[in-house]
C-alpha cells in the first residue's frame, strides 16, 4: 500500500507511476487527496474539542473547590455538549478512514525508475541469456508425451480425482519432484536462507498483507466456511511471519525459504500453450523471501537474481532474464525480473521464476518495521523470488535432456535423484 504522505507531497510521481503500470483509475488519486484533507481537518477539530473538554474539566474542579457550583454546572453542560460533538466527529473520522483504506488498497505499487514502459510481455526487456540450446533429434517429444512414455505423470487420473489441472506424479516422476524440492531447499539454505514449513492456508489478514487481496481474490481458492485461502505461493505465509513486528536493525536482512504446494484458479483455456505442465491449478514451488534495510534492497534484489540464475545454470538449461515492463508487472511489485527457460521440444520460452522487489508496499500493509540509528521507526523492504517453480522446470528438464536411451539427469541433481537417467 502506498504511504499517504506521498499523495500530499508528490502527486505527479504517483500519477506518472500509475500511468506506467497502465492503471485505469487515476482519478482515485485526487479522491484520496480530498478524503485525506477532510480527515486531517476533522482530526484538528477533534483535537481542539478534546483540549476544550480537558481545560473545562480542570476548571470544574477549581470552581467546586471554591464552592462556585453554578459556574461548575455551566461548565459541565459545555463538557457534555463537547463530548457529543467529539463522538460525532469520531464517527465521521472512522467513516473517512474506512473509505480512505478501501481506495488505497486498490492502487498498485509504483514502478522503479528502471522499469520500461509497455503494456504486453512482448515489450519486456531481455537483460541477458545463458546456457546452451539442446541439439535434439527430429523425433523429439514434448513433456506430456515423455511423461506418458516413462510413466511419470497422469493428467487424466488427476482429472478423475479432482479436476483438470491437478496432475498426479508417480514412480520416477514423483521421485523427481521430491529430488528437485530437496535440492532447491538445500541450495537456498547453503546461501544463508532459513527454512520454514508454513501453513498452506492463510487468513484474510495474511492474504491482504502481501497484496493478494483484494487484487487476486478471483484467482485464489477460498474455504468459505472458515474464511481461509489456499496459498498461491509460500511468499504469503512466510512474509506474514513478521507481520506487526519490529525487527532489530542488526538482524537485517532476514532471509527465509520454504517449500509449499501452490493453488491458483487460472483462467481456463486450451491449446499447446497450456498443455501438460504449462499451466496447472496445483503445483510445487520453493520460494525465497527477504526483509531488508531499504538502503540495500536493490543490492539484495541483484543478489537474489544471481542466486536464481546460478540455480538454473546448475540444471543445465538454456535461459534468459527479462526486466518486466510496467504493464506486465504484478500489482505489488516495484521491479521484477522474470526467468524463462527454453523448452526444446515445444520450441518456446517458459517462465519458471519471478524475482521482485516490493519496496515498502507489502510491509506498509503488514507493519513490518525496524528502528534506525536515530531511533526513528522505518518500514523494511520486502523481496521474494521463485527458487524454483517445479512444473515448467520439469517440462524443460524432460524435453531438453531427452536422449534415445532415456532422460538425462543433470549432475547437480543426481545425488538427490539417486541415478543419472530416467529410462
Amino acid at each position: 500500500m502506498l504511504p499517504i504522505h506521498l499523495f500530499r507531497t508528490n502527486k505527479e510521481l504517483i500519477l506518472e507511476g500509475l500511468k506506467k503500470k497502465n492503471f485505469k483509475e487515476p482519478e482515485l488519486v485526487d479522491k484520496i487527496i480530498d478524503i485525506d484533507e477532510q480527515r486531517r481537518k476533522l482530526q484538528v477539530e477533534n483535537d481542539n474539542l478534546a483540549a476544550m473538554v480537558n481545560s473545562a474539566s480542570k476548571s470544574i474542579g477549581m470552581h467546586m473547590a471554591k464552592g462556585e457550583k453554578d459556574q461548575a454546572e455551566l461548565l459541565k453542560e459545555k463538557v457534555g455538549l463537547h463530548k457529543e460533538q467529539i463522538k460525532e466527529v469520531a464517527d465521521k473520522l472512522g467513516n473517512l478512514e474506512t473509505e480512505l483504506q478501501d481506495i488505497l488498497v486498490r492502487l498498485p505499487n509504483l514502478p522503479h525508475s528502471s522499469v520500461p514502459k509497455g503494456k504486453t510481455p512482448e515489450e519486456n526487456e531481455v537483460v541477458r541469456e545463458g546456457g546452451t540450446f539442446p541439439d535434439l533429434s527430429a523425433q523429439k517429444m514434448p513433456h506430456w508425451e515423455l511423461t506418458a512414455k516413462y510413466g511419470l505423470m497422469d493428467l487424466e487420473l488427476g482429472t478423475k480425482i479432482t479436476g483438470a489441472g491437478f496432475p498426479v506424479f508417480m514412480g520416477q516422476g514423483a521421485r523427481l519432484q521430491r529430488a528437485l524440492i530437496n535440492y532447491f531447499l538445500n541450495y537456498n539454505i547453503e546461501a544463508g536462507y532459513k527454512e520454514y514449513c508454513p501453513p498452506f492456508m492463510v487468513n484474510e489478514a495474511s492474504a491482504y498483507g502481501t497484496g493478494s487481496l483484494p487484487d487476486k481474490e478471483g484467482q485464489m481458492y477460498h474455504v468459505t466456511e472458515d474464511n481461509l485461502y489456499l496459498i498461491p505461493t509460500a511468499e504469503v505465509p512466510v512474509t506474514n511471519i513478521y507481520r506487526d513486528t519490529i525487527i532489530p536493525e542488526s538482524e537485517l536482512p532476514v532471509k527465509m525459504t520454504a517449500y509449499s504446494p501452490c493453488f491458483r484458479r487460472e483462467a481456463g483455456s486450451y491449446g499447446k500453450d497450456v498443455r501438460g505442465l504449462n499451466r496447472v491449478h496445483q503445483f510445487d514451488k520453493v520460494e525465497v523471501v527477504q526483509l531488508v534495510n531499504p538502503a540495500t534492497s536493490y543490492e539484495s534484489l541483484d543478489g537474489m537474481v544471481a542466486h536464481v540464475e546460478k540455480l538454473i545454470q546448475s540444471l543445465e538449461l538454456p535461459y534468459r532474464i527479462l526486466r518486466l515492463c510496467g504493464g506486465d508487472m504484478s500489482f505489488t511489485s516495484a521491479l521484477t525480473y522474470d526467468f524463462e527457460v527454453y523448452s526444446g521440444a515445444q520450441e518456446r520460452w517458459l517462465e519458471v521464476s519471478s524475482v521482485s522487489n516490493f519496496e515498502s508496499f507489502q510491509t506498509n500493509r503488514m507493519k513490518v518495521r525496524y528502528k534506525d540509528g536515530s531511533g526513528k521507526m522505518q518500514l523494511v523492504h520486502s523481496l521474494n523470488g521463485s527458487s524454483l517453480a517445479l512444473p515448467r522446470i520439469i517440462a524443460c528438464l524432460l524435453e531438453n535432456h531427452q536422449t534415445p536411451d532415456g532422460i538425462r539427469i543433470p549432475a547437480a541433481l543426481v545425488p538427490y535423484f539417486g541415478k543419472d537417467m530416467i529410462s
